[in-house]
């Protein structure tokens, strides 16, 4: 079973035709007559997107078809070409903690709230969360700022101290990344 859900929304004819081809391609065909379906059933499905006439309000992944006709060779490469913006989309964002992390929008959210960081911020969390242990200043200024650790600079304590500050007025998380006796630590 193809792990590709491809949902017809309210379109018989193309869904017939794209249900008769189905072997070929590499694609699961779902026929969707309501709205409710798309709301209800859809949703649940992990890798899907719909096709419609129009758009439908509150749901992703979608291709309207509003130009007709279309060849069906066009059509399933604007299908290939959507599902390998989402994959790349899917792909760029990693969980740390409680939050979410866009690695292509260098924004980490929550459902509540999200917070824009710059690249050096980005890539200290990324850095301090996949070390899972608490990790010194000569080490990060070496792997995040490529710094030589013969030089005499605050950059690390700084950036820490403004990151934790923008944490806590955002999220109001004291503790994303914790001062050790030996560095810091996101647990």
């Amino acid at each position: 079973m193809n792990n590709q859900n491809l949902i017809i929304h309210k379109f018989t004819v193309l869904y017939q035709i794209l249900k008769e081809i189905e072997e070929d391609l590499n694609f699961n065909i779902i026929n969707s007559k309501t709205d409710d379906f798309i709301k209800n059933e859809a949703l649940n499905l992990k890798n899907y997107l719909v096709i419609s006439k129009k758009i439908t309000p509150n749901i992703n992944n979608q291709i309207s078809l509003s130009f007709l006709p279309i060849k069906i060779s066009k059509l399933i490469e604007m299908v290939n070409i959507e599902y390998m913006k989402n994959q790349f989309s899917d792909q760029s964002k990693v969980n740390i903690k409680n939050y979410v992390l866009n690695l292509n929008s260098r924004i980490i959210s929550t459902k509540e709230n999200m917070l824009k960081l710059t690249e050096k911020e980005v890539n200290t969390i990324i850095y301090l969360s996949k070390k899972g242990k608490s990790i010194n200043i000569d080490e990060l200024e070496k792997k995040v700022w490529k710094y030589q650790s013969d030089i005499e600079t605050h950059t690390v304590e700084t950036h820490i101290y403004r990151l934790r500050k923008k944490f806590q007025k955002t999220f109001k998380d004291e503790n994303f990344i914790i001062s050790k006796k030996n560095g810091y630590q996101i647990k």
